[in-house]
């Protein structure tokens, strides 16, 4: 299946990281912004996070350091907008 422009639906690379061919995402973002996005997403994919939460072309995700249920301490501060509510008598 060949992978096409989400916006001109012209054919793109497949080992394209965007989804957008070079005119589109120039005209979209300025040739200095899509150079930069561009530039992270390689970036990303070379280190192993450009397809972590992926759907429709799912990659093997790298290891996380921390283990899955670990505890992460918090400042035990509410975070409930509702309980705020209850001393301003709204």
């Amino acid at each position: 299946m060949e992978k096409k422009c989400i916006y001109c639906k012209n054919g793109i690379d497949e080992d394209c990281v965007l989804d957008v061919c070079t005119r589109c995402g120039i005209g979209v973002w300025g040739e200095k912004m899509f150079n930069a996005i561009k530039q992270s997403m390689e970036n990303a994919r070379e280190s192993g996070d450009l397809f972590q939460g992926s759907v429709s072309n799912p990659q093997p995700m790298k290891q996380s350091s921390r283990k899955a249920g670990a505890f992460v301490p918090t400042d035990n501060k509410s975070s409930s907008f509702s309980d705020n509510s209850r001393d301003n008598n709204i």
